[in-house]
């Protein structure tokens, strides 16, 4: 993403001179035109006020949540609007550069306008609007009592990034709703300290399941991103998360197995430490995870990063049929309709949002429950993922 940073600013300058093209076309009000201008200076104050405010500070991460809502919101219309001026000046070329259209700027607002109600959406009510996902997957060695057997997984909660109780409590409500034999949870309960779960904590334990709730560490649950007093108090505060997952009613998996039992017959769920590609930690251990599961077993594997999936788990000795993970978040911003899926997570993450398959190997990356940075979510909703294992 890094790399890629050039370019989204010459995007971001392009755009931005276009549109105003387009704007003083359908307008001479000196105010409205300063106002354009105003809120770029306004945005570019806000940027150099983060590299000078104290990395990891609080006043630093709540002014980089509201300013990458904020670009967003400027950014967005102006870019997919920027081809038809382009086209525009094409032509215009080839006819001395007249001055630009009356109907092109309004083509261009008209566009701009829908997008700008869509990003607006995004970044207020997004963050709540909850969507259910469901697939059934078969296999052919899936035992018969199983046959028919639904996972509730939800991932990344980031429970330090919420403060609307009625719209996490929206979420909840619909996770119990799918009535599934066991509720998953992969990964990141909190953005950096286990402090951020306690208000949430009786919600949480709220969630029902027959067979039982069952979660997993993600990258942001270790407090690696922030700085520690000593090193005692990130042991410590990591040694109270585990024990928050307890008192949500979560059985946490520490490179573990598990055994499901249902009518004699049963099914092993693994649940590894975080393991990920790029800088990320790699704590995972899926060879202790299954030192003491038979080759035969089916196997259910919750890894919070994808990148586990290709990286150890498809070469892994053991059959693992169906990995969960997350960690991804769709990025929070992306492209989802009519089978057509984008978000620009997929140029950093092969295995990004949704079902992936690989020689009878499935693994499932739920876009998540909460949300981080952006105080919000576009076009990539926050998700609850249902899944039905059938026999095939």
């Amino acid at each position: 993403m890094a790399k890629r940073l050039p370019l989204i600013v010459l995007l971001w300058l392009v755009s931005d001179l276009y549109f105003f093209q387009a704007l003083k076309t359908l307008t001479n009000s000196c105010i409205i035109l300063q106002c354009y201008w105003l809120i770029d200076l306004l945005l570019i104050g806000s940027i150099v006020a983060v590299i000078f405010i104290r990395r990891g500070s609080r006043v630093q991460q709540t002014l980089i949540t509201w300013l990458m809502g904020l670009m967003l919101l400027t950014f967005v219309p102006r870019l997919f609007s920027l081809p038809v001026l382009l086209i525009e000046d094409m032509t215009r070329l080839f006819r001395g550069f007249p001055p630009r259209a009356f109907w092109v700027s309004e083509l261009t607002m008209a566009i701009a306008a829908p997008l700008f109600l869509i990003v607006l959406f995004g970044i207020t009510l997004g963050r709540h609007f909850y969507r259910v996902r469901r697939e059934t997957l078969q296999f052919p060695d899936l035992p018969a009592a199983f046959d028919g057997f639904t996972i509730t997984q939800i991932t990344d909660v980031h429970s330090g990034s919420f403060t609307n109780a009625a719209g996490v409590k929206k979420g909840l409500d619909l996770v119990n709703a799918q009535g599934s034999d066991v509720i998953l949870f992969t990964g990141d309960l909190v953005n950096n300290t286990a402090s951020e779960m306690d208000q949430w904590i009786p919600a949480f334990a709220g969630l029902q399941a027959p067979m039982g709730k069952f979660s997993v560490l993600g990258n942001h649950d270790y407090g690696d991103y922030i700085r520690w007093e000593t090193p005692e108090a990130k042991q410590t505060n990591l040694a109270r998360l585990k024990q928050v997952h307890t008192e949500i009613g979560f059985r946490l998996l520490l490179d573990e197995a598990i055994t499901l039992k249902k009518d004699g017959q049963s099914i092993t769920l693994l649940g590894v430490e975080n393991w990920g590609k790029g800088g990320f930690h790699q704590y995972g251990d899926l060879n202790k995870a299954t030192a003491d599961v038979p080759d035969q077993a089916f196997k259910v594997l919750m890894s919070h990063d994808p990148s586990h999936w290709e990286g150890v788990t498809l070469d892994h000795h053991q059959h693992i049929h169906l990995t969960l993970s997350g960690h991804t978040h769709g990025m929070q911003f992306g492209i989802e309709l009519f089978g057509f899926k984008w978000s620009p997570i997929k140029y950093v993450y092969k295995q990004w949002a949704g079902l992936y398959h690989n020689a009878g190997r499935f693994l499932y990356v739920n876009r998540g429950f909460g949300f981080l940075g952006l105080k919000g979510r576009i076009g990539m909703w926050p998700e609850v993922a249902v899944i039905t294992l059938k026999q095939k």
